[in-house]
């Protein structure tokens, strides 16, 4: 039996401190301090809609896989939305209201996605989704989120090319992680040859068409690119092409159990990360997966992310240690999950903005939004729905956590449809 999660440092009644990991608020912001009074907002002002919000709950919908080849990756998004609402709640809640949640297995298939997605906008009247990992996943459900006018945060990196007045992007698209992790690997390393891998769906065939562009434009080269269906197991053929090719750069995006066995036949084929050459730089393997990868096969490798759960800062230590101690001391943190735990928070931080939870109030008080206290340092909302936030790069140990060996000194701003990738 887990424990109840614990209320992260900095909680008070006061409007000038704010629980870590919630909204601290930029000055247009109405930050709501514990203690609100669901009397003070009657159901009927707050939802007008017909939304899953009563005089005491405010229901929500989650939905990850939890099952199938990607449970590998989005088990953390559940357990940290999971953390997220459960300080919440014992902040007093949203609006004077507990949040309660339904959670839905999309079971690692794209169709049960949007099935799921269907019943909790349809009948369920969620005012709000914390879902998807896939880019796959994500394009099932977004023509439903915006025929019924459903809210869905999204936590994955992904490939850009996308605005949606229906979602808002916790990770990062194109620019904050592909053009950036190309522009360190060519800078530092002095790349001049890359190899592309990847798995068979939307986000690594687009990823890899960005990072083709941008390679080719500074001159570089792609001497291979291959693509492996989800699940897939057998890499060997694929690790003999890169070996007789010898690129500088292995830039991998395989997603899910597969990263188990690239990495494991990877290091039986006697391709050593550790050493100079060649660089293995990943935007797809976070803590979460090398769990099941192992670090001694991953050790050496580069990941270009915006967080590790090695960031070491006071927001982050307090974030890993409440993790921790709902989930087990074993366990890891990876992007995705930081990026998972935001949403909750981002959700409440708009519903207050716009003393409603009704959908299209919410969106309105969306752009703006500011969060200082985020594990990773400070996030805000962009107007495009996706945040600014920092790159980072970091090197994977034996350990299985990465060492942060680079990141940006200034916030990235989100640029989802960038001239000349699309």
């Amino acid at each position: 039996m887990k424990k109840t999660p614990p209320v992260l440092p900095g909680v008070h009644t006061n409007r000038r401190n704010v629980l870590m990991g919630g909204a601290a608020l930029g000055a247009a912001t109405l930050f709501m301090p514990k203690g609100l009074r669901a009397q003070d907002f009657p159901t009927d002002q707050v939802n007008t809609t017909g939304l899953a919000v009563t005089d005491t709950t405010a229901t929500v919908g989650i939905l990850h896989s939890i099952t199938g080849t990607m449970a590998i990756s989005e088990t953390g998004s559940v357990q940290a939305e999971k953390l997220a609402i459960a300080q919440i709640n014992a902040q007093g809640g949203i609006l004077g209201r507990q949040i309660d949640f339904i959670q839905e297995d999309g079971a690692s298939d794209w169709p049960t996605f949007a099935e799921k997605a269907r019943k909790l906008l349809i009948n369920d009247r969620v005012p709000a989704v914390m879902g998807c990992w896939t880019s796959a996943s994500r394009k099932a459900v977004l023509p439903i989120f915006e025929q019924q006018n459903g809210f869905l945060y999204y936590p994955t990196f992904y490939e850009g090319l996308e605005e949606s007045p229906n979602v808002i992007y916790t990770g990062q698209e194109a620019t904050q992680q592909i053009i950036a992790g190309l522009d360190w690997v060519m800078r530092e390393k002095g790349a001049e040859s890359f190899y592309l891998i990847g798995s068979d769906y939307i986000w690594p065939r687009t990823s890899n068409k960005i990072a083709r562009i941008h390679i080719e434009k500074n001159g570089k080269q792609v001497v291979g690119e291959d693509y492996f269906p989800l699940e897939h197991t057998q890499f060997n053929s694929t690790i003999n092409r890169i070996r007789l090719q010898r690129p500088d750069v292995i830039y991998a995006i395989v997603v899910g159990g597969s990263n188990v066995a690239f990495y494991r036949q990877l290091k039986a084929a006697g391709i050593d990360l550790t050493r100079e050459a060649p660089t293995l730089l990943t935007i797809s393997v976070t803590e979460d997966e090398i769990l099941g990868i192992g670090g001694d096969n991953i050790e050496g490798a580069y990941a270009c992310m915006k967080y590790f759960q090695s960031l070491d800062n006071p927001n982050n230590e307090a974030f890993v240690a409440a993790f921790k101690e709902m989930w087990g001391s074993d366990i890891v943190i990876g992007d995705v999950t930081q990026a998972a735990y935001l949403g909750p928070w981002l959700w409440k931080a708009a519903v207050e903005r716009a003393g409603s939870f009704d959908v299209d109030k919410v969106r309105e008080a969306s752009p703006g939004i500011e969060l200082d206290t985020a594990p990773e340092g400070y996030v805000k909302v962009h107007d495009n729905h996706h945040l600014w936030s920092r790159t980072r790069v970091g090197r994977a140990n034996a350990e299985g956590q990465y060492d942060v060996v680079y990141e940006t000194a200034d916030l990235i701003e989100p640029n989802p449809f960038p001239e000349g990738y699309q």
